[in-house]
C-alpha cells in the first residue's frame, strides 16, 4: 500500500513504540562515538539494524559511509524518506531478522552491521549476524548492558553465557562504553553498554559445529554445576566419563578452545 508522506517535524512526528522496543537516542555526541566505532571500515559497505529517526544515520553518511538502513516502523520510514534524501533506494521496509543478508550483499560482499538495536530481539539479531559470519566484517551498536557485558564476557566472569561462547569463538567482541538513561525518549529503566565484535582468523572451529553449540547450551543449562554433571547425559549411557581436567569446571570458566575440546571429547564417546 502506497503511504502519504507529510513533512515531519523535526523530533516530533515519529512515536517511540513499545511493542518495537524502541529507545530513541537524543544526545547527538554518543551516536557520533557509536558511528565512529566503524571509522576502520569505510571502504565496506554498512548495514544499520532499526535507524529510527536516523540519529545514527547521518553521522554514518557524514563519515562517507555506504549505508543501507533496515527499518520496520513506518512513520520511521517517512521521517527517513523526507529527511534523509541520501537514502533513496537504501531503505529496506523490512524485518532485519528475516532478511536474506546474502542476497543484499551478493557474492560473498564483505560488510558491517551497526545499530541501537531494541533490547527485546537484540540477541536474536547478533545469532542472525552469526549465520553471516563470513560476510559480516565488523558488528558494533548499542544494546542492554547487561547483555552488552554477556557478549563481551571473558572466561572466569558472572556474566560469561551461552552467547560470550558461541559469538567469541568467530569474532573479538569489545565492550566500549557505558551509555546513562537520560539520554533515550523515552528513558529505559536500564543502562545500555556499546560493542564492537570483530571477525577473528577462524574459518573451522576443529569441531563438529553442531554438537559445540548442543555442548555449550547444555553446559550453561546447568551452569551451577561442573561440566562433569551438566553434560553426562550427552555421554552413552554405561560409558564411563573420561578423567579429564576440564569436566571438574563449570562452564564459565571454560575457554572458546576449552568448549571445543570438550566437544571432541564428546564426539569422540559416540
Amino acid at each position: 500500500m502506497k503511504r502519504n508522506y507529510n513533512k515531519p517535524t523535526q523530533g516530533g512526528d515519529v512515536r517511540p513504540k513499545k511493542a518495537l522496543g524502541q529507545h530513541f537516542l537524543t544526545d547527538e555526541s554518543i551516536a557520533a562515538r557509536i558511528a565512529d566505532t566503524l571509522s576502520s571500515y569505510k571502504g565496506l559497505p554498512v548495514m544499520e539494524v532499526g535507524p529510527g529517526m536516523g540519529v545514527l544515520t547521518k553521522y554514518l553518511i557524514a563519515s562517507g559511509h555506504d549505508v543501507k538502513v533496515a527499518e520496520i516502523d513506518g512513520e520511521s520510514i517517512d521521517y527517513l524518506r523526507y529527511n534523509y534524501p541520501e537514502l533513496a533506494g537504501r531503505i529496506l521496509d523490512a524485518d532485519f531478522l528475516r532478511l536474506d543478508l546474502a542476497a543484499i550483499y551478493p557474492d560473498g560482499q564483505k560488510f558491517c552491521v551497526i545499530g541501537n538495536y531494541p533490547y527485546n530481539i537484540s540477541s536474536q539479531i547478533f545469532f542472525h549476524v552469526l549465520d553471516y559470519r563470513d560476510q559480516v566484517v565488523c558488528c558494533s551498536g548499542m544494546l542492554q548492558r547487561e547483555v552488552a557485558e554477556r557478549f563481551a564476557a571473558a572466561p572466569g566472569t558472572k556474566a560469561r553465557g551461552i552467547l560470550s561462547v558461541l559469538l567469541q569463538a568467530w569474532y573479538d567482541v569489545e565492550y566500549l562504553f557505558t551509555v546513562d538513561e537520560n539520554v533515550f525518549n523515552p528513558p529505559p529503566k536500564v543502562k545500555s553498554g556499546v560493542i564492537r565484535m570483530v571477525r577473528n582468523g577462524v574459518t573451522d572451529l576443529g569441531c563438529d559445529e553442531r554438537l559445540f553449540k548442543s555442548v555449550v547450551k547444555t553446559a550453561f543449562g546447568q551452569r551451577r554445576k561442573t561440566i562433569r554433571n551438566s553434560i553426562r547425559g550427552m555421554f552413552p549411557a554405561g560409558v564411563p566419563l573420561p578423567d579429564d581436567p576440564l569436566l571438574s569446571l563449570r562452564p564459565e570458566q571454560l575457554s572458546v578452545a576449552q568448549f571445543i575440546e570438550l566437544t571432541n571429547l564428546v564426539g569422540s564417546s559416540r
